[in-house]
């Protein structure tokens, strides 16, 4: 808010953008990891993707909340019953539907490809500001439409049927609608609001529509004592440490950092580098996990980010 009283300019001179872009890379890597990490969790406990979307959510809430509530607890108050609905909205569809649609993804399919799905959100965005909005869009939305359809064939493997899970690309699919509903309502809340307390609240609510969904007390608790077995012989870790990695730099540290990396470059820089997390986290699939692609998935991969690209710079 003070920084509305700087004097013209000052802004645009406290701006770093190597330290966004070294925030944004960070956060793509911390979002990739928790890929892996959330699977190596999802397969030794059997806790199934719900409970575990639940658990992220609330965990990463309390975390968020706690923080505002000591350091700027105004940041928390909702001004008008308007803005309560909207961030409802916001948290059931924009987190929790997101999350809970990632999980399923990449528990049905290769971690990478499920991002490359989600990772779609950005022609979606495109297309809706261009009918929906009605907002002027350059010509190159078209090409990137045209190269993530091809791409995400070549991923496919469509001349061979479909080699993947459908229900992993449906998830993916869904969660790249989801994802375009968080960024886009998340465009206009950040208007009125800060970034953080947007996070904070709409993961507020994202965890009360789980708790209503799958209440707290009939959590099994047990799953979180499974000891997980770490790849390469690292040993073994208990789900509820992989389920603590999840929640604090998993979510939490990595949403502030890419929130945090804003005041430094503008959105459509953010997005562009943040692309990096699909290539991110199927390396790291590949080098844990072992969930190795095809050349022609690569080149599939490599075309639809190269439309996501043209997709992210055609507003």
């Amino acid at each position: 808010m003070t920084e509305l009283a700087l004097p013209p300019g000052a802004l645009a001179a406290r701006r770093h953008p190597r330290l966004g872009y070294a925030m944004t890379l960070a956060a793509a890597t911390l979002f990739s990891v928790n890929g892996a990490v959330s699977k190596l969790a999802l397969n030794a406990s059997g806790i199934g993707t719900p409970r575990w979307t639940e658990l992220r959510s609330t965990g990463a809430f309390v975390g968020l909340a706690v923080g505002l509530a000591v350091l700027a607890p105004r940041r928390l108050r909702i001004g008008t019953r308007r803005e309560l609905m909207r961030l409802a909205f916001y948290g059931a569809v924009g987190f929790a539907l997101v999350q809970w649609l990632y999980f399923v993804a990449i528990d049905r399919l290769p971690i990478g490809i499920g991002l490359l799905f989600e990772f779609t959100a950005p022609v979606l965005i495109a297309l809706w500001a261009r009918f929906a909005w009605r907002e002027p869009v350059r010509r190159r939305v078209w090409p990137a439409l045209g190269l993530v359809i091809g791409g995400l064939a070549l991923v496919a493997q469509v001349w061979h049927g479909l080699t993947l899970d459908g229900l992993g690309v449906s998830a993916g699919l869904l969660a790249a609608i989801a994802l375009a509903v968080y960024y886009l309502m998340g465009e206009r809340l950040v208007v009125r609001r800060d970034p953080i307390s947007v996070v904070c609240l709409g993961l507020g609510f994202a965890s009360l529509l789980w708790a209503f969904v799958m209440p707290w007390w009939s959590f099994p608790l047990d799953t979180l004592s499974v000891e997980a077995v770490l790849p390469h012989g690292i040993g073994a870790a208990p789900v509820w440490a992989l389920a603590a990695w999840t929640i604090v730099l998993g979510t939490i540290a990595p949403f502030v950092l890419s929130i945090a990396a804003l005041r430094h470059l503008p959105a459509t820089t953010v997005g562009i580098v943040a692309t990096f997390e699909p290539v991110a986290a199927a390396v790291v699939a590949w080098s844990w996990l072992g969930e190795a692609l095809v050349a022609a998935q690569i080149v599939g991969g490599l075309v639809v980010l190269v439309g996501i690209l043209l997709a992210e710079t055609s507003r």
